[in-house]
């Protein structure tokens, strides 16, 4: 496939006089990479290599244009003109690798987070925030005076540090949203009440930057889509909004996304929600404005998803965010005819979301540069000065990255997996309820290895006479993990296994097909993470009635960070999978399991055929022990080290591959 079947997405666009190369772009996220307030090399490395790889706009990070709007500790300094030199790095980063560079300008209003901003959050009506327990302070006139010369200010510094132009943030319900917002602005002066008088701040605020920066400057507007929440905007209002300031050329493009602080879940949708969530509202969008481009946005993955949204005339143009972070080159393979060369976001949230809601910066699961870049090269990769022969033990994800990016830097590699397939445990979580994009990574692997000529040996159970027969000049480790022999539970430190005498399953042997459940199942999740949710989820839609137990306060407690939690839970209750919480299982004897609180102790009995336990894997780390004790040379990485997530071992993998 090339560029004339995606014929829509490599058609150039135009936006006040400058010229997008293709309709790609890479939408506002917050990366939470600044240091003190300002960018670093690391955003400069960031962004760089989204527009070395082809992406035709980038929309930087969100600016807080006042001290009540900062929420993140990684969020750039409001009202500071010392911030310009620093972003003037950033956009000759973009603009010199030929893309066009965008600031986005927020406030999130009533959904302050006092925490990092020490500023009460400022709203139109003093309503709480849907961040956290907090209350907002209800805006004075000149309050919102102040508000509408940060956003100024804000763009002004853009234009002066290179910025081509800023995106208005009126998205997740934020400030300008909760102006709109009927529910949200109970004012009755002259900005609440009419809809001219809702629209009067995002109207004077498009209007005074334009005057402030100048015809040449582009001015986008960030809006997006929540038709399951009652008092949220509706598409036909939004839509009456938005030709209220398309009518005066306010805009020269409008952003559609998706959820809000309402429903938060749909704002970086996972593989629980369809593809292009966000192009439904951008059609309506694209059949009201006369003047601005369309920009569809959320869940649109890849150049086919892309291609298809321009052609049915959905949109004008597509903004790709975590499949840009998870290949930054998405755009120039699929433009030079190597799409299946894409490796593809798995849409988990992980280390993108999953670290920035721990006000982490940003990084990737599958693509451990992201955030890197100005350390590692970015995702390219340095020919080695001289090539040596590697041998890797294992094809779970360290070793599979391992062996990729030796080979990429011109290696001679050899990869041996003791099974008959590629992936290790991880392709266990990718025969779980719509989680097969990982079975596509996977198969994206299998290519890159056959392409770079690595030698796979399947069904070799490596010893160290092996590693000694082979003779290589580096040997890599990656034997990954198994499971707990028994059930040893965190929260009852005492008991090596579960007293009563009865037969326990792991979930990788349940996942595998190894064991056959009964009936009814109990899933003991020691993890509160996707081995044991979408473990008894997968039971569950096979037709088992599943109870789940858990030590933790609720079912799927460490998805929480990745945004994924409470559609999970929704999917498992419609399934009927009864939920017991805060509790351990104190006795099992094949059929009865006692079950007691950890809050009082009380205990109750629940009749099942099978226990299948989720919990921490065991470094299997018998071959590194070996290769130790007889002083051979190795590197071990992944999972045989500890059992870790597998961004962790993808990690490793990279890192090591790029030190031999």
């Amino acid at each position: 496939m090339s560029d004339r079947v995606f014929k829509r997405l490599f058609e150039p666009a135009t936006l006040r006089g400058k010229t997008l190369r293709n309709r790609i772009v890479f939408g506002a996220h917050t990366a939470n990479m600044a240091e003190d307030g300002v960018p670093t090399e690391r955003h400069v490395g960031y962004y760089a290599e989204r527009a070395i790889g082809g992406a035709a706009m980038i929309v930087v990070e969100p600016m807080p244009v006042h001290q009540a709007a900062v929420l993140t500790r990684g969020n750039f300094r409001p009202s500071d003109d010392s911030v310009i030199p620093h972003f003037r790095k950033v956009t000759e980063a973009i603009r010199g690798n030929g893309a066009v560079a965008i600031q986005q300008l927020y406030h999130v209003g009533q959904h302050a987070d006092a925490d990092n901003s020490f500023h009460a959050g400022w709203s139109p009506s003093g309503l709480p925030s849907y961040h956290d327990s907090d209350g907002s302070h209800r805006m004075s006139g000149r309050q919102i005076e102040e508000t509408i010369d940060g956003f100024v200010q804000a763009a002004r510094r853009c234009r002066e540090a290179g910025f081509d132009g800023v995106e208005v943030w009126a998205a997740y319900h934020s400030m300008l949203d909760q102006f709109w917002t009927p529910w949200s602005n109970r004012r009755d002066d002259r900005w609440g009440g009419s809809l001219e008088n809702r629209t009067r701040m995002s109207r004077e605020v498009m209007t005074r930057i334009r005057r402030e920066c100048g015809e040449d400057f582009i001015v986008g507007l960030a809006v997006t889509d929540e038709p399951d929440v009652e008092v949220a905007l509706q598409r036909e209002a939004l839509a009456e909004i938005v030709d209220l300031h398309d009518r005066d050329a306010l805009m020269d493009y409008v952003t559609c996304g998706t959820g809000s602080y309402f429903d938060f879940y749909k704002i970086m949708p996972t593989f629980l929600y369809p593809d292009k969530l966000g192009t439904d509202l951008a059609a309506v969008l694209k059949s009201t404005v006369s003047h601005a481009l369309v920009t569809a946005e959320s869940h649109i993955r890849t150049p086919e998803n892309a291609e298809s949204v321009l052609s049915e005339g959905r949109a004008d143009l597509v903004s790709i965010v975590r499949g840009q972070i998870a290949d930054p080159h998405l755009a120039a393979k699929a433009a030079a005819g190597r799409h299946q060369d894409i490796r593809g976001c798995l849409s988990c949230n992980q280390m993108c979301w999953g670290r920035r809601s721990r006000d982490y910066w940003i990084s990737c699961v599958i693509n451990p540069s992201a955030g890197r870049e100005w350390e590692w090269g970015g995702d390219r990769f340095t020919p080695a000065a001289r090539p040596k022969h590697v041998f890797v033990v294992g094809g779970g994800p360290a070793g599979l990255e391992a062996a990729r990016v030796a080979a990429e830097r011109g290696h001679r590699v050899t990869l041996a997996e003791a099974s008959d397939r590629l992936g290790g445990q991880f392709r266990l979580a990718g025969l779980q309820p719509r989680r097969a994009q990982i079975l596509d990574l996977i198969d994206w692997y299998q290519r890159q290895l056959s392409q770079l000529q690595v030698d796979v040996r399947y069904g070799q159970h490596v010893e160290v006479e092996d590693v000694e027969r082979e003779g290589a000049d580096h040997v890599i480790i990656a034997t990954g993990s198994l499971p707990q022999d028994g059930a040893f539970q965190r929260a009852l430190p005492q008991w090596e296994s579960i007293p009563g005498g009865g037969a326990v399953l792991s979930a990788e042997a349940v996942m595998a097909r190894e064991a056959r459940p009964g009936k009814n199942v109990i899933v003991l999740d020691d993890g509160g993470n996707w081995k044991g949710c979408g473990t008894a989820w997968k039971l569950a839609e096979d037709g088992h009635h599943v109870t789940i137990v858990t030590p933790d306060a609720l079912v799927g407690k460490e998805l929480q960070r990745m945004a994924v939690d409470a559609p999970l839970r929704r999917a498992l209750a419609s399934l009927k999978v009864k939920f017991v919480t805060e509790s351990a299982i104190v006795h099992w004897d094949g059929k009865v399991a006692r079950v007691a609180s950890l809050l009082d102790g009380t205990e109750q009995e629940i009749e099942a055929d099978a226990l299948v336990f989720a919990a921490t894997s065991m470094a299997q780390d018998s071959l590194s022990i070996e290769l130790e004790r007889r002083g051979i040379a190795h590197i071990s990485i992944g999972d045989c080290t500890a059992s870790r997530q597998a961004a962790f071992a993808i990690h490793d993998g990279r890192k090591v591959a790029l030190g031999l």
